[in-house]
């Protein structure tokens, strides 16, 4: 079973060569790229079980001695990451092979789209199943070498110039990573997570704290927590609706993943505890207060995306058994989430013309589908019951409740008022861009009338592939709501295993310094 570990990681890079090597036949490249994926899925699937019954597995790659060499590891914290990750890549892929043909060299070409794609999932399988933090530092930055190809496909003016900016700032979280790597090798002797959970408690308080920010700001700067959260709402919306998609739903969460790692494992207890409450505090409030007042849909999913960070934040901040489980279970909740809003935005974009809610009106009248669509993920992110998006911040609030600190029942509060204003920016995009009257008609035959001309202009069609895809995403997001009494029980076990010591013993055998 051990040597499962690496197919996610080796199966799509196999399958990004394979589509290199297939340029001019884009068909052979699409069903390269689902049949990698889906054979992801059931990988995943079998860690995640086999995980949840037997415990942790590790694999030394190369059959080296423990601790030489790289160790591939799952638990069920990443195997549940791993399988999430990959139904949410599968969907936003099925969704970019519906574009129709313009629109494939225009925006998302082929030969390139395809193999960068499974190198960026690569990426993120890598980052997941990471035992030591070079080869999680190898895992960023094969992602990020292929979401700077996905961010600027196209070359437009607006891609190359966020794309500077994203960049830039990968360059420097990147940077900061190295040092923090070097930093910890020297005072340790390893980068080995195993070992550095045994030997970091050795060292002098000031070293541990000083190691510990290196991390915690690295991690910050990729997951974008406030207040190094402002290149993502300048860079997202720029890209095409599906790199959007697959970005919000895995990139963040990649940190936010490195950062739960870090405070269970390298640095347990309450180090800094309240620095963390009052990070996650103003990522919901900021966030979310740039989200109401934006009036183009992507720029307020991306803000929404920020502000949502805020509450995974939280959790890892209360560090109790309810908020470790809660954080796994509203990460899991929120990848499914976001990336089905952005596919849904994609679908408002042709279907509209715009993302501008000054440009839309009269959707639901014209797509009952779309509206449906984009209503059902919309409420579970705004936390309506009994939604998963509820399920996993009522349990923040008793993780919170738990901790009870003065801080913490800020935090619980400022949780609920994010919450509030969440339902109503999606509340703004309903009622502007579904059942509001569109700019260009005045009356409602002329809105009826809108199916007939809606060919015309920007409008187009939504080709059935890309609808089933974000259909199938939609129903994904809801087993979070109808299986949620299994999937909690499942992170409350995840969670009470970031606590004990079964990480360390699957990849040491048995504890030693």
């Amino acid at each position: 079973m051990n040597n499962l570990l690496p197919v996610p990681v080796l199966l799509t890079i196999f399958g990004a060569g394979v589509a290199l090597a297939l340029p001019r036949r884009p068909r052979l490249q699409r069903a390269v790229s689902v049949l990698c994926l889906s054979g992801v899925i059931v990988v995943a699937a079998i860690l995640m079980w086999h995980t949840d019954q037997e415990g942790p597995l590790a694999l030394w790659v190369g059959d080296w001695p423990a601790p030489l060499g790289i160790v591939l590891v799952a638990d069920r914290l990443s195997a549940l990451m791993l399988l999430v990750a990959s139904v949410v890549a599968l969907a936003v892929l099925v969704f970019s092979a519906g574009a129709e043909h313009d629109e494939q060299r225009r925006d998302i070409p082929v030969s390139i789209y395809h193999p960068t794609f499974l190198l960026l999932i690569a990426g993120v399988s890598n980052a997941f199943l990471a035992g030591d933090l070079f080869n999680l530092f190898v895992g960023f930055e094969i992602l990020l070498f292929a979401s700077y190809v996905l961010l600027t496909l196209g070359g437009t003016a607006d891609r190359i110039r966020a794309g500077t900016t994203y960049i830039i700032v990968s360059l420097l979280s990147s940077s900061l990573f190295l040092i923090s790597i070097a930093s910890i090798y020297a005072a340790t002797g390893t980068v080995n997570m195993a070992q550095l959970s045994q030997r970091l408690g050795d060292l002098s308080e000031p070293v541990q704290l000083l190691l510990h920010m290196l991390l915690l700001v690295t991690f910050c700067i990729k997951a974008a927590v406030f207040p190094l959260s402002a290149w993502l709402p300048d860079s997202y919306p720029t890209a095409p609706a599906p790199v959007t998609a697959v970005f919000a739903g895995l990139l963040t969460k990649v940190g936010v993943y490195a950062i739960i790692r870090t405070q269970t494992l390298l640095f347990p207890g309450e180090h800094l505890t309240n620095l963390l409450l009052v990070a996650g505090l103003l990522t919901m409030i900021i966030g979310i207060l740039g989200a109401v007042a934006q009036t183009e849909i992507k720029r307020m999913l991306s803000f929404t995306l920020v502000s949502h960070l805020g509450y995974m934040i939280f959790g890892i901040a209360v560090a109790n058994p309810a908020g470790l489980a809660a954080t796994i279970f509203y990460t899991a909740h929120h990848i499914t989430i976001q990336a089905t809003l952005f596919l849904v935005t994609g679908l408002i974009e042709r279907r509209g013309g715009s993302s501008a809610l000054d440009n839309l009106g009269g959707l639901a009248k014209v797509s009952p589908v779309l509206a449906f669509l984009f209503f059902l993920p919309a409420m579970n992110l705004a936390g309506i019951p009994p939604m998963s998006g509820f399920i996993g911040k009522l349990g923040l609030m008793q993780g919170g409740a738990e901790l009870g600190t003065p801080l913490a029942w800020v935090v619980v509060v400022g949780g609920i008022v994010t919450s509030l204003l969440t339902l109503l920016a999606m509340a703004k995009v309903w009622n502007r861009a579904f059942w509001g009257t569109s700019p260009s008609k005045h009356d409602d035959e002329e809105l009826h009338g809108a199916v007939a001309d809606d060919l015309s202009g920007d409008r187009r069609p939504m080709p059935p592939l890309m609808v089933g895809a974000t259909g199938a995403l939609v129903l994904f997001s809801l087993s979070l709501t109808f299986f949620a009494g299994p999937l909690y029980d499942y992170t409350g076990r995840a969670a009470a295993n970031l606590t004990d010591q079964s990480y360390v013993r699957a990849v040491l055998g048995e504890v030693q310094p």
